[in-house]
């Protein structure tokens, strides 16, 4: 019976051996490996991974990307605007055994030092280039945070500006320059729309006085056009230069039967002596 319990024992030691020198690591894992506080080889993984249990310690890191939201910032722009700004970037572990030796607290260290960079960079900008050249930012952080976490074994794979708050005054002040450029641009549409249409009523008006019978069809098409409202008013068109020559050519003639009719004779201008009057 004792040696029946001895060799229970003695298995049941031997399985928890097993399960203390054995580890699973996923598809996505890796393990770094101390022994006796020495890395131990090059990472491990994916799979089974076999060690001698209270000698060595197994670490593992995940290679999959990260998502890390970059808190609201106040930053004021190179045109001294004050505004808020917050980010997300992305990363992933290149090397496992340096991102575990290098430093102590990966997300961290990359929260702190993408709140500085994305300051720095945001602040050498104007508030336009700010809001209208976001994908050069983008990339301006993300080239500073790769040269820094490079060494730690880490690559950021993106960053990106997620929000930009302005100001109240900011804002309305942008409302009113956009009112503004809007109703410049209608303005000048509107003066070329009149240009264009001088240039066609001047080459119409020339048809017209080459072709005299264009003007009374022109008449004509607006007596239809009159018609169609069904109401009272009753249009009789005349040609507009004749009128205006038989107008001219009417002067005329009364200007000459007024010239030749006779000069009547002056009357006599009569004399004052004091209070009497004498012709």
């Amino acid at each position: 019976m004792i040696a029946v319990y001895v060799i229970v024992a003695l298995a049941a030691v031997a399985l928890v051996g097993v399960a203390l020198s054995v580890r699973i690591l996923k598809q996505y894992e890796r393990a770094v490996l101390f022994e006796l506080g020495k890395v131990k080889g090059d990472a491990r993984g994916p799979g089974l991974i076999v060690f001698v249990p209270f000698v060595d310690r197994v670490h593992r890191v995940s290679l999959r990307i990260i998502t890390m939201p970059i808190q609201s910032q106040g930053i004021i722009t190179k045109d001294n605007v004050s505004i808020d700004v917050s980010a997300v970037a992305y990363y992933r572990v290149s090397d496992a055994i340096r991102s575990v030796i290098a430093i102590e607290n990966v997300s961290e260290a990359i929260n702190q030092i993408a709140q500085t960079t994305m300051r720095a960079v945001v602040g050498r900008h104007t508030l336009d280039e700010a809001l209208s050249e976001t994908d050069r930012i983008n990339e301006n952080i993300k080239e500073i945070l790769d040269v820094q976490t490079e060494e730690w074994g880490i690559q950021v794979t993106l960053v990106e500006l997620k929000d930009i708050q302005l100001p109240e005054t900011m804002k309305r002040a942008m409302a009113r320059q956009a009112e503004a450029e809007r109703e410049k641009r209608a303005k000048i549409i509107a003066a070329e729309g009149e240009a264009l249409a001088a240039g066609e009523l001047a080459r119409a008006s020339d048809v017209m006085i080459a072709h005299p019978l264009a003007l009374q069809l022109r008449n004509l098409q607006t007596l239809v056009e009159v018609a169609v409202d069904k109401n009272s008013t009753v249009v009789f068109p005349a040609p507009l230069m004749s009128t205006i020559g038989e107008l001219g050519a009417f002067l005329n003639r009364e200007t000459a039967a007024a010239a030749d009719l006779p000069t009547p004779p002056a009357l006599p201008t009569p004399a004052i002596n004091g209070d009497r009057v004498s012709p």
